[in-house]
């Protein structure tokens, strides 16, 4: 038996709306003898199934074993045929290339001014939507066909394309460099994380200034100027200048709004670029304008003209969420943002399969912490239980190492002291295995480590001492961000004022600028 997450055939057909399901039918029933197709008799056999079986297939008397394989493969390429017929599917770029595919049909039958035309209009289209990976190949074809049959009514054709070729060429070649460094640069932040020394710091500038390639920043267009603006947020974000990273994802953003047609021929990168923008926001503890940005955001979302596919459907649940919660945090209203539980639980329910783990587990964090902020700790571990038990989690050992600190934490406030005894166990082994360990962590490690031997009337006193240790790092360039995943200092003012931490984190909040 295969797996339905390891069948691709299954997965396709179990991801089909119900019209996309009907229209592939009439697709196949166009042709009356397509009626009785085996792989229409797949198709519906693998659209009732639950779970893929290779044995209920075979059993079915469809297929024989020897010609399954052939079949499936067929069908899978009948249903992406009938998907992209779907109007919902015809994007700029389907159409550009379904222009091109028909202009090379024209020439290869030797329809040279029909074939000419059609690459002209469908250049046009190409260069106003900023598609030039198509337009220099719609340029080469006109090349070739040139070649061949000369339009003597146009004087001086060959330097035209020839000149249009070397622009688009040169233009490519600058986004592919800076789309390079971008990606290149998003590997590190994988597989390294954050800088965490000036030594580190110097190694990533030096690499990103060496791979930056030269450009005139006037004659960039949309697409030019949108990857200068990646490539230097990722290079921001692994130096943790979250204010530069602000500054680039704003310009990520006001380029979309400048060119408001980009924005839904370019959903995905409209929604990334806000998203980064209300994560920076929310990094350095920015109000103004926060909510504005997402209202904002959503309401282009809701646009009748925003195209609407799964794809761009999990990005939209994903960013409108997460920022949701970042806004709580940030105005400290946790009881509001714990309403918002039961829509995220659906949405991970139902994009499930679409949706990476380390997202979900980045939901159960900040879900957790909107417990913890309202002093509801039996909740908050529950969700930090289903991080730490996540053995599969390969990424953000650090989302792991603060899941661990803050379930230290959220034991000692539940009263919890044999739990606690417990974890402190299971997290120094853990804490062994990391990469990287903030001094923010190794003080709060020291200090519950040391719980048990403080008396009670003593213990104002050592809260207080810690406050002053954490406070020094506050303002590290290198150590700040883990306060980001944890407000270990309002926890800490809670404890030696004893109020509520929610109380405290919201006082702070309301002093922040509108």
């Amino acid at each position: 038996m295969t797996s339905a997450s390891s069948d691709n055939l299954f997965v396709l057909v179990k991801s089909l709306s119900k019209s996309e399901k009907r229209q592939f039918k009439l697709f196949v029933n166009r042709l009356g003898v397509n009626a009785d197709a085996k792989f229409l008799a797949l198709f519906n056999l693998l659209d009732k199934m639950t779970v893929y079986d290779e044995k209920e297939v075979l059993k079915s008397g469809i297929v024989k074993k020897q010609q399954l394989s052939n079949l499936k493969a067929h069908l899978y390429k009948q249903i992406l045929i009938s998907l992209r017929m779907n109007p919902v599917n015809q994007n700029i770029r389907i159409q550009i290339r379904e222009q091109l595919d028909f202009a090379t049909i024209l020439y290869h039958k030797g329809l040279y001014k029909q074939s000419l035309k059609i690459l002209d209009k469908a250049k046009s289209v190409a260069i106003d939507n900023q598609e030039k990976v198509i337009a220099y190949e719609i340029v080469e074809l006109e090349k070739i066909i040139e070649t061949q049959y000369i339009t003597r009514s146009i004087s001086g054709r060959a330097d035209e394309l020839a000149i249009q070729a070397k622009e688009l060429s040169q233009q490519n070649v600058l986004t592919s460099k800076l789309s390079n460094l971008s990606l290149q640069l998003y590997g590190i932040m994988l597989k390294l994380g954050y800088v965490k020394n000036d030594e580190e710091y110097k190694v990533i500038t030096e690499y990103f200034e060496s791979h930056l390639p030269e450009y005139d920043p006037a004659t960039l267009d949309f697409r030019e100027k949108l990857w200068v603006c990646k490539a230097y947020l990722w290079y921001s974000f692994l130096t943790q200048d979250f204010l530069a990273c602000f500054k680039y994802a704003k310009k990520w953003v006001d380029l979309f709004y400048e060119n408001p047609s980009m924005i839904y021929l370019n959903p995905v990168f409209y929604l990334k670029g806000n998203n980064y923008l209300l994560e920076t926001m929310y990094l350095v503890k920015s109000r103004t304008g926060f909510k504005e940005s997402l209202e904002r955001m959503q309401e282009a979302i809701a646009d009748k003209k925003f195209p609407v596919n799964d794809n761009l459907q999990v990005l939209a649940f994903l960013y409108v969420n997460s920022n949701k919660l970042n806004m709580h945090f940030l105005e400290g209203s946790f009881s509001e943002g714990i309403a918002l539980e039961p829509a995220i639980l659906d949405g991970i329910k139902k994009w499930g399969s679409k949706i990476d783990a380390h997202h979900v587990m980045v939901f159960y964090y900040k879900l957790a912490c909107m417990y913890f902020g309202v002093g509801d700790n039996k909740s908050c571990i529950a969700y930090l239980k289903k991080i730490i038990e996540n053995k599969n989690l390969k990424m953000r050992e650090d989302l792991m190492c603060f899941a661990r600190v803050l379930n230290l934490v959220a034991h000692y406030d539940a009263g919890l002291d044999y739990h606690l005894e417990v974890q402190l166990r299971s997290t120094y082994k853990f804490l062994l295995k990391m990469n990287e360990l903030h001094e923010v962590q190794k003080e709060m490690i020291r200090f519950l480590r040391n719980l048990g031997d403080i008396y009670p009337h003593e213990l104002k006193d050592e809260f207080r001492k810690l406050h002053k240790r954490l406070k020094g790092f506050e303002d590290h360039p290198y150590e700040k961000r883990a306060f980001l995943y944890l407000d270990i200092i309002s926890w800490l003012e809670s404890k030696i004022e004893n109020r509520p931490v929610g109380d405290i984190i919201r006082e702070k909040a309301a002093q922040l600028i509108r």
